[in-house]
């Protein structure tokens, strides 16, 4: 940790609203989405340590297509050829969608809006998004320009965006953003002034409204401080019915999906971010955990990330960022549950949410259902490990194989999983818990293995069996009141072994596993309790093959219990 003369060089660096009421805080919970706007072609592209290519940025254009957004900041033609010939080839080429307004960013530099328009000639719909640093620090620092100086800058520069959309050809065809760059750390009353004078040289409408965007480029403040700059210029830009207040939250506090939903709750209409939220620094708003917030309270956000996992890996592929393993929604452990009591209470749940399936979505430990953006429950929600209970493996088995493990079995066979798992120092998949359950108790055959029996009515069942032990062959009698029984009590007298058969159960397997029957048998001796497992398309089979394989375990060396 720094230390208090270093911590002395930092202060307040946001500006507070004058009108500090914050009366939208007592404002309903919102219920409708915003109009989004991905700026990842953009904001999100000069972000990357390699930016995308031209091939890379259409691919990606096309997936954000795909997921439903209507704006989609393209990039700054004016900044370099890849820019302005991917902007080309959009409109020359009619990869825009009808639907689908493009967004394109200038500076309000006369040379700059002049290539910025010829690369947007010929557009269908296209916002041409003007920024004017207004903060403080850049005033004083980089431009060395009064608030009067920056002020004629932006006005200048919205002039003529003005003319050249009246000399463009189709005028209707473009609309207009502006954004006082660093706005959270710009005097709200000179942001409302420069803003205003900006929308009284392109004179907004409800037909034809202007895009008046706030950005905190930095966040500077906490989410609810920003959200009351955003309500005092809700309240007094006119016409109110003209303007399309916008936000453009930056991550840098890690506040920026909060910001966000604050700011919208303070009158906000439109949202500016990225997917999973890169961008420079700490990166934009997540769009997606935005999107979702919405999704998971019941409001659809017009957007489509039903194949989350999908646009994650192209996300990946296209841009070289990888996403973190806990980003919410869209990680790849954000479902998982490794914890026993955890795993317990989902398993609880689904089972209750099959008996009753018009329930509401309230699943403990899962505030959304993972399958809507085609995650599965069986690899992505119950996870194996040392911290695994027994429900959740347990739960694997019975989901994924078809296995009902008595009850009584849950803890035994669990404690064999953590102990793997503990040995090995890692994460089971499901299918090595289902290979160890084969491996350690199904239809085991050695030291004891069971060759041939045949049954007879004799003052009870009568059990002829013929079994090996150790490699020798040998055959023994014995009588129970069942077959099970029979053959038990012919093993216990030929292999001068005692134990009590304390639990028999069975079922047969789902449909398509080849109407096999899996029995479980229960075995104690003093104070050791050891179970097997038989599986055989014949149900008496199928628990002899049980009853031997709880044997064999309980003939194995006690420095080999469980493994």
């Amino acid at each position: 940790m720094t230390n208090q003369e270093q911590s002395d060089k930092y202060g307040i660096q946001y500006m507070t609203a004058p009108d500090s009421t914050r009366e939208w805080l007592t404002q309903e919970p919102l219920t409708q989405p915003p109009i989004w706007c991905s700026v990842d072609l953009r904001d999100g592209n000069q972000a990357l340590a390699t930016p995308m290519s031209l091939k890379e940025k259409l691919r990606f254009f096309k997936l954000l297509v795909t997921l439903g957004f209507k704006e989609i900041e393209i990039g700054f033609p004016a900044a370099n050829d890849t820019e302005y010939t991917f902007c080309r080839k959009l409109i020359e080429d009619d990869l825009i969608p009808d639907d689908v307004t493009v967004q394109v960013l200038t500076q309000a530099r006369a040379h700059i809006i002049e290539k910025t328009f010829e690369a947007i000639e010929g557009a269908k719909n296209v916002i041409v998004h003007l920024y004017t640093p207004t903060s403080v620090a850049h005033r004083e620092q980089v431009f060395h320009m009064t608030q009067e100086e920056t002020l004629a800058l932006a006005v200048h520069g919205a002039k003529i965006c003005e003319a050249a959309r009246l000399a463009s050809s189709d005028p209707n065809a473009i609309r207009f953003e502006f954004s006082p760059e660093g706005f959270s750390a710009t005097e709200p009353d000179f942001a409302l002034s420069v803003c205003q004078a900006v929308c009284d040289v392109w004179h907004p409408t409800k037909a034809h409204p202007v895009i008046v965007n706030l950005p905190a480029t930095v966040e500077v403040s906490l989410p609810h401080i920003y959200a009351n700059q955003v309500a005092y210029l809700r309240k007094q830009l006119t016409p109110a019915e003209g303007i399309v207040l916008s936000v453009h939250p930056h991550n840098d506090r890690g506040c920026a999906v909060a910001s966000a939903e604050y700011s919208l709750m303070a009158g906000a209409d439109r949202v500016e971010g990225t997917l999973f939220g890169n961008g420079e620094r700490t990166g934009n708003v997540d769009l997606i955990t935005l999107a979702l917030n919405f999704y998971s309270q019941g409001i659809h956000p017009n957007l489509d990330f039903s194949r989350l996992s999908e646009v994650t890996g192209l996300f990946e592929s296209l841009t070289g960022m990888p996403i973190y393993e806990r980003q919410p929604y869209s990680g790849q452990l954000v479902y998982a549950a490794f914890s026993g009591s955890h795993q317990d209470a989902i398993a609880k749940s689904f089972a209750y949410r099959k008996a009753n399936p018009s329930h509401m979505w309230d699943v403990p430990y899962l505030p959304v259902d993972p399958s809507d953006f085609g995650r599965e429950y069986e690899t992505d929600v119950i996870r194996i490990n040392s911290q695994s209970g027994k429900g959740g493996i347990v739960y694997v088995l019975h989901s994924q194989y078809g296995l009902d493990l008595p009850r009584e079995m849950h803890l035994y066979f669990s404690q064999m999983i953590k102990m793997y798992s503990d040995r090995l120092k890692t994460e089971l998949q499901s299918s090595q818990v289902y290979d160890i359950f084969l491996g350690e108790l199904v239809n085991l055959s050695a030291p004891l293995t069971l060759l041939s029996a045949h049954y007879q009515q004799n003052s009870g069942i009568e059990a002829e069996i013929r079994f090996q032990f150790c490699g020798e062959e040998q055959t023994a009698s014995g009588i129970g009141n069942g077959r099970l029984d029979a053959v038990s009590n012919a093993l216990k007298q030929a292999l001068h072994i005692s134990y009590t058969l304390n639990t028999y159960t069975e079922h047969a397997l789902a449909d398509g596993s080849g109407a096999k029957a899996v029995s479980y048998v229960e075995l104690r001796q003093g104070k050791r309790t050891e179970w097997g497992v038989g599986l055989h398309t014949d149900i008496v089979t199928s628990s002899v093959y049980a009853l031997v394989s709880a044997i064999n375990r309980l003939l194995q060396c006690d420095d080999n219990h469980f493994l």
